[in-house]
């Protein structure tokens, strides 16, 4: 049994109101701590508590996560932990079509989980697996000088998560990870070392791909923490290929509704040279409860494999123009929606501030990152911030081991609109060490993709163009 995997007294405390000591190892970085979040250089050795954050010389400071909610049920329904053990490997009786647009799933009405016994029933399941690596909250290297408006904050951040979390039957059927034991990817063991992740830093605002799970796992299960979610599947998902397979993957997006309302959403089959695809993308518009502000949050997982580079351009270029009509729609054409803008020379056009998530299986060095980049919707990467001087992406989101070879590349981003809002906090990169020699996924990692984590805040309106009543 690991060590680090036995329950603290941390939980404890995040039952009341989620507040919590953290490690502050400088000035600009902090620490999620969780009782299982360690430093780990080996996947399949036991952890090194000298290399933990329980030293003495260490500063700590309380900080209450973003994305957890004071009004959570104490009580844990009953099937739930029966849940996270008895989920089949296998069910066929999946929905084969996309869900309506009418027909996002709403937890009003379900049994409230308590996320902390949650996480709790999460770690007697892995109590026998390493750790996952410790990753911390720390603050961008500020070229634009964001630090001002943190101290200025009415309202807290909004923290969006987006992660490409592998499809089950891709990863035992057809990915062919050469490091990694079948053993390792066990769906019992797999699913709650996706959900202790998710558990640990509890996002306002959650974009997943490679979804296959998301009937009977992911929606009810973070219907009873209180998020709202809508799920749409690939129109020919490779899983379905893979014997014994869930049904097909696809993208998920999932909202707290202590936070957020509804207005719209909008199911996207991308095309490319006018011919439609087999990726997709989820747009939903959303008002902040708090605010009154709205934004739009996109996630999509873009065409994958060297050789599809012009595709992929060209379903950057699909999602960007829907993304621009969805924002910059006329008053009164779907709820939600804003009046057009146009910028001092009459050009690009301001709408709703936007933030897109997603694998894009691009590089930045690809077409279609400069795409984003370039758009007139304003974005930026959250990423970048963590390099010196704001401009570099992190060496890596994924890093595998196929029998083609070893593949360690940035494929995953964040973006968001720079003119609506500020990033205070993204979770940092963990390093090779940390990953471990035989790469992802791993006993001690869940996906061959890292999870990205980013505190955004609303800039301060100019006027009231964004505030939806």
């Amino acid at each position: 049994m690991y060590p680090s995997r036995r329950c603290s007294v941390l939980h404890r405390d995040l039952a009341a109101c989620f507040c919590f000591s953290v490690r502050v190892p400088h000035p600009n970085r902090f620490s999620i701590p969780a009782s299982r979040h360690r430093h780990t250089a080996e996947p399949n050795s036991k952890p090194d508590k000298s290399r933990g954050w329980s030293s003495g010389s260490v500063s700590r400071k309380s900080v209450c996560p973003m994305g957890s909610s004071s009004s959570s049920s104490s009580r844990l329904f009953g099937s739930l932990a029966q849940t996270l053990s008895s989920i089949p490997l296998a069910r066929h009786d999946y929905p084969t079509d996309p869900k309506p647009e009418d027909s996002d799933e709403d937890p009003e009405g379900v049994d409230q989980a308590d996320p902390d016994q949650l996480l709790r029933e999460c770690e007697k399941v892995l109590q026998n697996r390493p750790a996952r690596p410790h990753r911390d909250l720390v603050y961008p290297s500020d070229p634009t000088n964001q630090h001002r408006h943190r101290n200025q904050q009415t309202t807290s951040p909004i923290r969006v998560m987006t992660w490409n979390i592998l499809a089950q039957a891709l990863g035992e059927g057809k990915d062919s990870f050469v490091r990694c034991p079948l053993e390792a990817l066990n769906w019992p063991e797999r699913k709650c070392m996706i959900l202790e992740e998710i558990l640990t830093y509890r996002p306002d605002i959650l974009c997943l791909q490679e979804v296959d799970h998301y009937y009977d796992t992911f929606q009810p299960i973070l219907a009873s923490l209180g998020y709202q979610s809508t799920f749409l599947p690939k129109p020919w998902s490779p899983c379905l290929d893979v014997p014994s397979n869930n049904g097909p993957d696809g993208c998920a997006l999932f909202f707290r509704c202590a936070r957020f309302s509804l207005l719209h959403t909008s199911h996207l089959r991308l095309s490319a040279m006018m011919l439609p695809t087999n990726q997709v993308a989820i747009v939903q518009t959303l008002r902040c409860r708090a605010t009154g502000r709205g934004l739009c949050v996109a996630v999509t997982h873009l065409k994958a494999r060297s050789g599809w580079e012009r595709m992929r351009s060209a379903q950057g270029a699909d999602l960007l123009h829907s993304l621009r009509a969805i924002t910059s729609q006329p008053s009164g054409s779907h709820p939600g929606s804003e009046p057009v803008r146009r910028d001092e020379q009459g050009g690009g056009v301001e709408g709703l501030p936007v933030i897109v998530c997603g694998d894009f299986n691009a590089e930045p060095s690809e077409d279609v990152y400069g795409r984003f980049a370039s758009s007139p919707l304003g974005l930026d990467s959250a990423y970048k911030l963590l390099s010196a001087d704001g401009q570099s992406e992190p060496a890596y989101t994924t890093w595998k081991i196929r029998p083609s070879g070893e593949c360690c590349s940035t494929l995953d981003y964040i973006w968001y609109s720079r003119r609506a809002f500020t990033v205070d906090t993204l979770l940092d990169i963990p390093t090779e060490e940390q990953i471990g020699p035989d790469r992802l996924p791993s006993y001690h990692y869940p996906s061959d993709h890292l999870s990205l984590i980013c505190d955004v805040t609303f800039r301060e309106p100019t006027d009231q163009a964004h505030r939806l009543m």
